[in-house]
């Protein structure tokens, strides 16, 4: 690779790292693991730089690689992990100033009982804010399974939020429905 392609794709990472890394973190829930797949990534992309700058698609193909990385790992691992637990949103003070944190720790957790696939598709439909058929080519699946995996994906966090958060106690029920 010549001098300028160098410099280019040391421009590309130092640009793109940190959203690269967002990325991998929303498919591992692990800081550690999600810089390992990026670096893994870009390993791979630096083979095929120059093709990329033709195609002018870097990054498209740099995050579908970390994707396929992240669902690789899921493969050759198939150990359960524990995230830790996030305060029921009942359990939260009123005007807690980190509830934000623990809504996204709590999103994180949820992330982490879906699948590989699954997940790799709905942190790309919503987070990175691709198109079904953009979704599909960065996974190399059809627009169909997007479609679907996209379906049921939040079918699961949506289980999976309502599960950890608790039913009201009845004297909460009762003081909100008099306005207390």
């Amino acid at each position: 690779m010549d001098q300028d392609s160098e410099a280019a794709f040391a421009e590309f990472v130092t640009r793109e790292w940190s959203r690269l890394v967002r990325v991998g973190y929303l498919l591992t829930g692990d800081l550690g693991r999600a810089e390992d797949l990026v670096q893994q990534a870009l390993v791979k992309v630096h083979r095929h730089w120059p093709r990329l700058l033709r195609d002018g698609s870097p990054y498209a193909y740099t995050r579908a690689a970390v994707a396929n990385e992240s669902a690789s790992w899921w493969r050759r691992r198939r150990v359960s992990e524990h995230l830790g637990d996030v305060p029921a949103r009942a359990e939260r003070v009123a005007g807690d100033t980190f509830a934000a944190v623990d809504d996204r720790a709590e999103l994180m957790a949820a992330l982490g009982t879906l699948p590989p696939r699954m997940r790799a598709v709905v942190v790309l439909r919503f987070y990175d804010d691709l198109s079904e058929a953009e979704t599909a080519k960065a996974l190399g699946i059809s627009v169909g399974s997007v479609k679907s995996q996209t379906s049921r994906g939040l079918v699961r966090l949506r289980d999976e939020l309502g599960r950890r958060a608790p039913d009201p106690s009845p004297a909460q029920t009762k003081g909100a429905s008099h306005g207390f």
